[in-house]
């Protein structure tokens, strides 16, 4: 699936946010994309430590150079998968499932800083306030 968000008005771009997202059978994914002006960011998830974890790098020079990787999920008590991503100006948003044999909770993190630092991760199946503390994003 490949999805174009924006406006074009004579020759000058306002904005353009897209996404590529092909998944495979289930449990099986390429490595989402958001590009947001000269920012790409990219998310996947990968079995490096014994449980699925959550990865993501950014580029702010059009795809030249990445930063360092960067492990969103960080747990060792459930796998992390099913990631998708989305980013507008300065904001990229990452969500995944976090699975373990009793539960199924989908999850996100946001960066306000093009994807250098993240903050607290954010479980959106309950309802009321988010939970971690009352960090509620702001986008």
């Amino acid at each position: 699936m490949i999805a174009l968000v924006g406006a074009i008005i004579g020759t000058t771009m306002l904005q353009v946010s897209w996404a590529i997202v092909h998944t495979e059978p289930w449990g099986k994914a390429n490595a989402p994309v958001a590009i947001t002006g000269d920012n790409i960011y990219v998310a996947w998830w990968t079995n490096q430590s014994g449980n699925e974890e959550v990865m993501f790098r950014a580029s702010n020079d059009k795809g030249q150079t990445f930063g360092d990787k960067i492990n969103l999920s960080n747990t060792t008590d459930a796998d992390s998968t099913r990631v998708e991503i989305d980013s507008d100006t300065n904001s990229v948003v990452v969500t995944w499932w976090e699975t373990t044999e009793t539960s199924d909770t989908p999850v996100m993190k946001v960066s306000n800083d093009f994807g250098k630092t993240f903050g607290p991760l954010l479980k959106l199946a309950g309802n009321g306030t988010i939970a971690s503390g009352e960090v509620k994003p702001v986008l």
